[in-house]
C-alpha cells in the first residue's frame, strides 16, 4: 500500500508540473490515498441513487419521485451530524471514529440493498448518512493534521478529487448497474471499497487519542442540527414535483431562526460545538462562505446534465453518463498545468480565472442543443471540468493556509458542515431553476427549462469571482507550490 501510494504521488507530482529530482512531500501518502478512497465511496453513494430511482420505485412498488425521500433522508442525516464529528473525533480519536464510520456506512449499504419497502430504504439511508457524516470531516482532518504548510497543496489535491470525480462517474456507473445488473448493486458496490478501506485503515491510521475534550455542547448541537436539517428539508421540498408553499415557508423560517440562535450561542459559549470564531480569518471565511457558491454550482452541473440528456434529448442513461464523464477528463487534463499556473500567478489570480471559466462554460452549456456537434459539446464539458478542478483546489487550499494547528479541527468541522450544506443547496438551486424555467411563457420547447436552470447556476458560480477581490495578492504564499 505504501509503495503503491508513493508511485501514485510521484505520478501526480509529475502531472502537476513537478521536477522528478525534487524530494516528494513528507506527509503520509498512504493515509492520504486511504482517505481519498473513503471520501470517493461516500460521494459516489450520495449521487448514484438518482440514476436508479425509476428501477428502485418499480421494485419497491413506489413512484420514482417518491424515491427522492431516500435522498433527502441521507442529506438530512449528514447535515445534522457533521457538526458533531469534530467533538467525536477529539473524544474517541480519529482512527477509532474513522473505522467505526466505515463499518457503519458499509453495513448500512448492505442493508439498503436488501430493502423490501420504501420506509426501510429511507431509514437505512439515514443510517448511511450518519456514517458518511463521520467519514468526510474525520478523514480530511487526519490528512490535514499530518501535513505541514508546505505539504498542504498536495494534501488538498488528494482529498479534492473524490468530490470532483464521484458525481461525474455516478450517472454512467449507475446506468450500467441498473441496465445490466440490478439497482441493489448501486449499494453493494460500496462493500469491496469499504472492506479495503477498513483493512488498510486498521494498519495505517495512528492509534491513540488527544487531550480529552470539554463536555459536549448539547445546546449548540440542537440549534445547528435543527437549523441545518430544516434548511435541507426546505430546499429539497422546493425542488420536488409539487410544492406546499405554506409548509416550505414555515420550515424555512424555522430553519433561519434556529441558525440565528445557533450563531448567537456558538459565539458566546466557552466551548462551542462549532467554533465560528475561526471564520475571523479572512481567507478561510471567503473560501468557505463565498466559495460555497462555487461548490453549489459544481454540484448542480452533474445533476442537470444527465437529466437534460435523458429527459429533454431522449438519450439513454448509459449514453448520457458517458458524455458527462468528460467532466472527469477535464479534471485530469488540467493537472499538467495547474501547478505551473499557481507558481506563476498565485492563488488569487488563478481562482479568478477558474471562476470566470466556470461561469462561462456553464452559460455555454445553456445554449447547447441535440443538434450541437458532439465534439463541441465534449469540448465545453471538458473545459468546465478543468476550471472547476482548479477552483476547488484553490479554495480548499487557501481555506487552511492561515489556520493555526490548534484551530485545524474547528476549521475542518466548519468547512465540512458548510460544504455539505452547499452541495445539498446546489441540487436544490438547479431543480428550482428547472421549475422556474418551465413556468416561463417563452420556454415552451422542452430544452427551455434547462436553459434557465443553467443560467441560474452560472450566476451562482460568479459569486466567488466577486469575493476574490477581497483576497490579498499574497494569499496562500505559505502553501504555494514552489
Amino acid at each position: 500500500m505504501v509503495v503503491f501510494s508513493r508511485r501514485l504521488d510521484e505520478a501526480v507530482f509529475l502531472l502537476d508540473g513537478g521536477e522528478p529530482e525534487l524530494p516528494l512531500a513528507a506527509f503520509r501518502r498512504s493515509v492520504a490515498l486511504l482517505v481519498a478512497v473513503a471520501l470517493f465511496m461516500e460521494n459516489l453513494d450520495a449521487t448514484i441513487i438518482a440514476t436508479g430511482a425509476p428501477a428502485i420505485g418499480r421494485s419497491l412498488h413506489a413512484s420514482a419521485s417518491s424515491i427522492g425521500i431516500a435522498v433527502t433522508s441521507y442529506l438530512l442525516s449528514v447535515a445534522v451530524f457533521v457538526p458533531l464529528s469534530g467533538w467525536l473525533s477529539d473524544r474517541f480519536g480519529s482512527r477509532r471514529l474513522m473505522l467505526a464510520a466505515v463499518v457503519l456506512f458499509t453495513g448500512a449499504s448492505v442493508l439498503c440493498a436488501t430493502s423490501t419497502s420504501l420506509a426501510e430504504l429511507v431509514l437505512l439511508r439515514a443510517l448511511q448518512g450518519l456514517g458518511g457524516a463521520m467519514m468526510v470531516p474525520v478523514g480530511q482532518l487526519v490528512v490535514f493534521r499530518a501535513a505541514s504548510k508546505a505539504d498542504m497543496y498536495r494534501a488538498v489535491a488528494y482529498v479534492t478529487w473524490p468530490a470532483l470525480v464521484a458525481p461525474v462517474i455516478a450517472p454512467l456507473l449507475g446506468g450500467l448497474l441498473v441496465t445490466y445488473a440490478s439497482w441493489r448493486w448501486i449499494f453493494l458496490v460500496n462493500v469491496p471499497i469499504g472492506a479495503a478501506v477498513l483493512l488498510a485503515g486498521y494498519w495505517l491510521l495512528d492509534r491513540g487519542t488527544g487531550p480529552r475534550p470539554p463536555a459536549l455542547d448539547v445546546a449548540g448541537f440542537g440549534y445547528t442540527g435543527v437549523g441545518l436539517g430544516l434548511l435541507i428539508w426546505t430546499s429539497t421540498s422546493l425542488s420536488a414535483g409539487s410544492i406546499d408553499w405554506i409548509a416550505a415557508a414555515i420550515t424555512g423560517c424555522t430553519a433561519v431562526l434556529a441558525l440565528a440562535f445557533a450563531v448567537v450561542h456558538l459565539r458566546r459559549t466557552r466551548h462551542p460545538l462549532l467554533d465560528v470564531r475561526a471564520l475571523r480569518i479572512g481567507s478561510m471565511r471567503i473560501a468557505f462562505v463565498s466559495g460555497g457558491f462555487f461548490r453549489m454550482a459544481v454540484s448542480a452541473v452533474p445533476f442537470l446534465l444527465p437529466v437534460m440528456f435523458e429527459q429533454a434529448w431522449g438519450w439513454s442513461a448509459v449514453r448520457a453518463g458517458s458524455i458527462a464523464l468528460w467532466v472527469f477528463v477535464g479534471n485530469l487534463a488540467i493537472k499538467a498545468v495547474a501547478t505551473p499556473m499557481l507558481r506563476r500567478w498565485g492563488f488569487r489570480a488563478v481562482l479568478r480565472g477558474s471562476a470566470v471559466g466556470l461561469t462561462a462554460t456553464i452559460a455555454a452549456i445553456a445554449f447547447v442543443t441535440p443538434q450541437t456537434p458532439t465534439w463541441l459539446l465534449i469540448a465545453v464539458i471538458t473545459a468546465s471540468g478543468a476550471v472547476r478542478s482548479v477552483g476547488f483546489t484553490c479554495l480548499n487550499t487557501i481555506a487552511y493556509a492561515e489556520v493555526a494547528p490548534s484551530e485545524l479541527s474547528a476549521a475542518n468541522t466548519i468547512g465540512a458542515t458548510l460544504g455539505q450544506l452547499a452541495a445539498g443547496l446546489g441540487v436544490a438551486v438547479a431543480a428550482i431553476g428547472l421549475r422556474a424555467g418551465a413556468a416561463m411563457p417563452w420556454s415552451a420547447h422542452v430544452a427551455g427549462p434547462f436553459q434557465v436552470a443553467f443560467g441560474v447556476v452560472a450566476v451562482v458560480s460568479a459569486v466567488p469571482l466577486i469575493a476574490s477581490y477581497r483576497l490579498r495578492a499574497d494569499v496562500g504564499e505559505a502553501v504555494r507550490p514552489r
